[in-house]
């Protein structure tokens, strides 16, 4: 059973698939031993479930248009068709040009396959953090996992992220000026958790995912049919991410950096 100090956030996952009924037998059967003696992740378990009954409530839960589940429809083919990439990492230049020179007193033609070999092994790039960015959004509106925190009180959400970021984000409620507060979450973005505020503008979702700045210039651009918008404040990098019109984001953003410390 675990206790208050040891969380079973690593049941998470497994938890939100039984819900839905992803689950295949052995792990659902491994879900509900484990329900039977853990009070926590039955805890849990009823939190998520009201959680999905909020969402689905008229007024609360938007259905996705056409375009957007074309869209959806036309990533998640791309990932599926794009080649698997290498995880070892690459060979220096350092240690290339070392092996260079020894290879220099073999014949041209090995010294060519030599090199032809080094650069075949080369891993690809992985994703950018744009792509990342355009997935992660994608994915919590696909995944029915859009909040992990459920409710439109900046004063809930705010101290919900204590104890699982390194860092303090601001949250605001911009309900009167046309961008209400619907909840927040945590990602796992280039290499580190990053906090996620999510809003709503008319039927369009706004992820806002912030984290400590890495001092990069702040840019605008268009990804897979989405918006992105950078800046930074107060020594954090921000990241709004919708379908929503881009002169719509730019208000967004004007609106969040108005109401929260410069």
């Amino acid at each position: 059973m675990s206790t208050p100090d040891k969380p079973h956030d690593d049941w998470d996952v497994l938890l939100h698939g039984y819900v839905d009924d992803e689950l295949d037998a052995a792990n659902a059967l491994k879900v509900e031993e484990h329900l039977a003696g853990c009070t926590d992740c039955t805890a849990r378990l009823d939190e998520i479930r009201a959680q999905q009954a909020l969402i689905a409530q008229e007024g609360v839960r938007w259905p996705a248009s056409e375009a957007l589940r074309s869209r959806i429809g036309a990533a998640l083919q791309r990932e599926i068709a794009a080649p698997r990439r290498q995880r070892e990492p690459a060979m220096s230049w350092r240690l290339f040009l070392d092996r260079f020179t020894r290879w220099s007193l073999l014949p041209s033609a090995a010294v060519l396959a030599a090199c032809l070999l080094f650069v075949t092994m080369r891993p690809e790039p992985g994703p950018s953090l744009e792509d990342q960015l355009v997935s992660s959004h994608v994915h919590s509106m696909l995944a029915n996992h859009l909040t992990d925190v459920l409710t439109s009180d900046q004063h809930t959400v705010k101290p919900w992220f204590n104890g699982k970021i390194d860092f303090s984000p601001p949250v605001v409620d911009l309900k009167d000026k046309g961008f209400p507060l619907v909840g927040g979450r945590v990602d796992y973005l280039n290499g580190r958790v990053v906090a996620t505020l999510i809003y709503r503008r008319g039927g369009h979702v706004i992820n806002l995912f912030i984290w400590p700045s890495s001092g990069a210039a702040a840019t605008a651009e268009e990804r897979e049919g989405y918006n992105l918008l950078n800046w930074t404040q107060a020594g954090l990098d921000f990241w709004a991410v919708s379908d929503a019109a881009r002169d719509e984001l730019k208000q967004f953003q004007q609106d969040f950096s108005d109401a929260t410390p410069k």
